[in-house]
């Protein structure tokens, strides 16, 4: 969201909506047996332990939860995800989607396309759900959109998805007949896709550390998302629509700060900014109150999952994860590969931090609706902005290295400050793994110490 300070033009021209995302893509089945049967205990993401207060009392406050009810839904979360991780890798194309539920989040369910995987899942301590098609032939649905996408007018349907709770590609729409001549450009059958009749056009929240503000050549106001480095260049990362490459920054304080480095608005809403000397990066956000959360990593969080967002405008709220890798349709273009929240936002919010825990998601990108009454706001997931413009994230664990390139000789090899999905295999002191959670590998987190975010294979 950029802020009051914009001129009235660039204000008019900011009009527009926001967008969802989905999870990683289906991986190798592993060769390792599931366990037997019975209680199980799933490594928890690094950090999990230690929840901030500003996180706790803000999900009590919006998710309408008991402390007892927060603790037990942050316990679970992180567990969550490496359950599902090594059961993805385990049913390979099978893999249909996972999600938690329930209050404290104690329920993880596992799509999967075929009944025999129930045992399995089931020993992973989860509930199975056997449905028609896999995750990677709902993407290949959804891509027939995005397709379709680039040469329709979107105002009458600004979103879609995959939605791995009910195993069907959805379509926000503001009528059936708007869907229908959707799907029909698409070339897919009525069958092949759901229909979401909704009023609301997401707008990108333009009007405006993390969560801090800063002001874009002097004229419009974002929020800092999360700090960054690139070698010995500091910065932070921020939404792509915020400024264009070489825009100059200043910071709440209305002192010189920096310069966008990179920025990519539409197709992705992701951008970072270069800061001087007088700028220091530290792993902090702005919380509850103004007290700071600090951030340990960037495993991404489950559908269902609960996060929390700082912004320059209206500060610290939470809600959940609806979709990942949801499009979406703005005025200015489509962009991809964003996450749905129920997490409310406002113009000036722009650029700002969600985090789930301590680990960084993402940078808020647009939404609809407003913090008085609710709405639903979209954020550009972390880990792929990180990738795409070769930063090292901030955190409090030591320091993670420079990002080792993606398609050098030794990309075999475990590398802090890489960037890995779900199903990426690697070496490491002589030992092969398997990645469970989407992360940003840190300098302590190397693959024999972190049971939740490598399998050993």
């Amino acid at each position: 969201m950029v802020g009051r300070h914009a001129a009235r033009s660039r204000r008019a021209a900011l009009t527009a909506l926001g967008a969802l995302v989905l999870t990683a893509l289906p991986a190798a089945a592993s060769a390792a047996p599931p366990p037997a049967p019975g209680p199980v205990s799933a490594a928890r993401t690094p950090g999990a332990e230690k929840p901030p207060a500003q996180v706790l009392r803000a999900m009590q406050r919006d998710l309408k939860l008991t402390p007892d009810q927060t603790s037990a839904r942050l316990v679970n979360e992180a567990e969550a995800g490496t359950r599902a991780g090594m059961l993805r890798n385990t049913l390979g194309d099978r893999f249909a989607g996972a999600w938690v539920s329930g209050a404290t989040s104690a329920r993880l369910t596992v799509a999967t396309t075929d009944a025999a995987d129930t045992a399995a899942i089931e020993a992973q301590g989860a509930e199975a759900a056997v449905v028609e098609k896999g995750l990677a032939e709902l993407r290949s649905v959804k891509e027939k959109l995005d397709a379709a996408a680039v040469r329709t007018e979107m105002r009458e349907t600004p979103v879609w998805y995959v939605d791995v709770r009910t195993n069907r590609v959805m379509v926000q729409a503001t009528s059936e007949s708007a869907a229908a001549d959707l799907v029909e450009r698409a070339g897919l059958e009525g069958r092949d896709v759901g229909v979401r009749i909704s009023a609301e056009r997401p707008r990108v929240l333009k009007d405006l550390v993390g969560g801090d503000a800063y002001y874009i050549n002097g004229q419009a106001r974002c929020s800092i998302g999360f700090s960054v480095t690139k070698d010995q260049q500091q910065g932070f990362a921020t939404a792509g629509h915020c400024g264009e490459p070489g825009a100059t920054t200043t910071g709440s304080d209305e002192t010189e700060q920096g310069t966008f480095q990179a920025s990519t608005f539409p197709g992705k809403d992701m951008a970072w900014v270069g800061v001087n000397a007088d700028w220091t990066a530290t792993p902090d956000v702005y919380g509850e109150g103004g007290r700071k959360v600090q951030v340990a990593g960037s495993v991404e969080a489950l559908v269902g999952a609960s996060v929390c967002r700082s912004g320059s405008t209206t500060g610290w709220h939470c809600g959940t994860v609806q979709q990942h890798d949801t499009s979406v349709s703005y005025p200015e273009g489509t962009v991809d590969g964003l996450t749905e929240t129920t997490v409310c936002a406002e113009p000036g919010d722009s650029g700002g931090p969600f985090v789930a825990g301590t680990q960084a998601q993402g940078t808020t990108s647009g939404g609809s609706g407003d913090c008085t009454n609710g709405g639903t706001t979209f954020y550009q997931p972390i880990n792929p902005l990180l990738s795409d413009f070769g930063l090292t994230l901030k955190t409090t664990s030591a320091a993670a290295g420079t990002p080792a390139p993606q398609d050098n000789a030794a990309a075999d090899a475990w590398a802090a400050g890489r960037v890995y999905e779900v199903g990426a295999t690697v070496s490491h002191a002589g030992l092969r793994y398997r990645c469970l959670q989407n992360h940003q590998a840190q300098g302590v987190w190397s693959p024999e110490v972190t049971p939740a975010l490598w399998q050993r294979v």
